[in-house]
């Protein structure tokens, strides 16, 4: 009997030494995955730079200039503007999508209890749901309320759609036709700077605003 058992012990030792010898690089993986590199200062640096540079993406409502340069080609007759009717046409529509810019600065985001996003006006008092389906309480709705970091958000996004204008080859060329070497490095110098001044602007106070046009927010 003593023999038996023995026999048994001997043949269940070699699977079990078998079973840790994979498992041991296994778990020497695992913990190898689970420490982190430790970061340089420099590092760290890059990295918070291309977060920051994550919140550009809310510059601009995505409809609005997708609009435009749909629009841009058609209503300024591929740059060729040889009427007054259609340089009035052409401001117009810049004009329409620059409010357009600033207004959506002013709208944002939330999901109701189905999950369903639901899109609304911040205000002074809170959130003024646009189909008025549902009303937020009002302590929820103070967490979307207006603050005036808002109105300088508006006021970039209003400058960086005019700097997307003024790279709009249709556009320049249905108020420029003939520029002067002044006009056009002013044509070129202006935008980028615009852009390098806003986009900076949003990076050291981001919005966090999700409205119309604009990405979602998972919450």
């Amino acid at each position: 009997m003593e023999g038996e058992i023995e026999s048994q012990i001997q043949q269940v030792a070699p699977g079990e030494g078998l079973l840790q010898a994979i498992q041991q690089p296994l778990l020497e993986n695992a913990l190898t995955m689970a420490s982190k590199p430790t970061k340089t200062p420099a590092q760290k640096a890059i990295r918070k730079t291309f977060k920051g540079t994550a919140h550009l993406a809310n510059l601009l409502p995505t409809g609005t200039v997708l609009g435009f340069q749909i629009l841009s080609p058609i209503v300024t007759h591929q740059g060729h503007c040889n009427t007054h009717v259609s340089q009035t046409i052409t401001l117009g529509l810049i004009l329409l999508c620059a409010i357009s810019c600033f207004f959506l600065l002013f709208t944002d985001s939330f999901r109701d209890k189905r999950g369903k996003v639901r899109y609304g006006v911040a205000t002074f008092q809170g959130l003024w749901v646009i189909d008025g389906s549902i009303t937020l309480p009002k302590e929820e709705a103070a967490k979307y309320r207006l603050h005036f970091i808002d109105f300088f958000h508006a006021f970039a996004s209003l400058l960086v759609f005019v700097a997307v204008a003024l790279f709009d080859e249709n556009v320049v060329k249905c108020f420029y036709p003939m520029p002067s070497d002044e006009t056009r490095e002013l044509l070129v110098v202006l935008p980028v700077g615009i852009g390098i001044l806003c986009s900076c602007f949003f990076i050291v106070f981001p919005s966090k605003r999700h409205g119309v046009g604009f990405p979602l927010s998972r919450e």
